[in-house]
């Protein structure tokens, strides 16, 4: 099964953070498993770094090089992502999720016909299959 790892889900395997449920640990390590983390994450995690590099130390680079070496692969923004934005709609048309890397990791999953990984609850308003929340 191939699974896209939502930002916050990376960054709690990388440090082995206890919020990480057992359930999410088990399909990271499942080695039947092919784990991905997306540019769009990488893109995140430098603006935070940016914004408040006294709170948020990770940069960009580093998170990319963490990833790498923990056999993760790299998940690059394609035009299918993008257009995706279009069609994805919410239970009863609820309002839709303000955070906007959330909703094109969504996309790239369904695009990808990957597993999005999230302990983001709000993303449950999605009808998407493709989103488990752990």
């Amino acid at each position: 099964m191939n699974i896209l790892l939502d930002t916050h889900v990376v960054l709690w395997a990388l440090t082995n953070d206890p919020g990480l449920s057992q359930r999410a640990k088990d399909l990271i390590s499942d080695p039947d498993n092919e784990i991905f983390y997306s540019i769009i994450s990488m893109w995140e995690v430098q603006i935070k770094h940016m914004l408040h590099p006294e709170q948020f130390t990770l940069c960009g680079k580093d998170f990319n090089d963490y990833c790498l070496r923990s056999g993760y692969s790299l998940l690059s923004l394609k035009p299918d992502h993008i257009t995706g934005l279009a069609g994805l709609k919410t239970i009863n048309d609820e309002p839709v999720h303000k955070d906007p890397f959330d909703r094109i990791m969504i996309c790239q999953a369904i695009s990808e016909n990957m597993i999005f990984l999230t302990h983001d609850s709000l993303l449950k308003k999605y009808e998407e299959p493709c989103v488990f929340n752990i």
